[in-house]
């Protein structure tokens, strides 16, 4: 990559990937999760999750180009270390560390959503710029859910 351009198509095809491995990731973590409030957290994220897919298509058709996902190793990190603490944490602590893993992915999301977003308004993509805005809202709304959560409920539980 040698251009904003290149970097903003290649970082969109990035997080394309991550949301489409998370649509396969996230019913996992419901199902180990045994707080009610967190699995019904986890399972609405994945259908805000897929929401945002069709968000990102409408990026990828606003800029005339076909969405497609190119891996993404970051979020296959953090998937890997999911499913480590699937394994390995139980009780009450599993819930926690479930929350931290969650957090850790949304925090990747809005990082990156907030990067495209930027670009997008540099490179004069207005409708781009829009949708991701859009996105990032809801990113740091559920980061903003797990932290509430974690604070008001499954912390002191563990």
């Amino acid at each position: 990559m040698k251009t904003l351009s290149e970097a903003f198509e290649h970082t969109l095809k990035d997080i394309y990937y991550a949301e489409n491995a998370l649509t396969k990731a996230l019913p996992k973590v419901a199902k180990a999760a045994t707080s009610k409030k967190l699995k019904d957290a986890v399972e609405a994220h994945l259908t805000e999750t897929k929401e945002q897919i069709k968000t990102l298509d409408k990026v990828f058709k606003s800029l005339g180009k076909k969405a497609e996902g190119e891996k993404c190793d970051a979020i296959e990190g953090l998937i890997k270390e999911t499913d480590g603490l699937i394994e390995e944490a139980d009780g009450e602590a599993l819930n926690v560390m479930l929350i931290g893993a969650c957090q850790a992915v949304e925090h990747y999301e809005i990082a990156r959503y907030g990067t495209l977003r930027e670009w997008a308004k540099v490179l004069g993509h207005t409708e781009a710029h829009e949708l991701l805005t859009s996105i990032l809202d809801q990113e740091k709304a559920a980061n903003s859910k797990l932290t509430n959560l974690a604070v008001s409920d499954l912390n002191k539980a563990a």
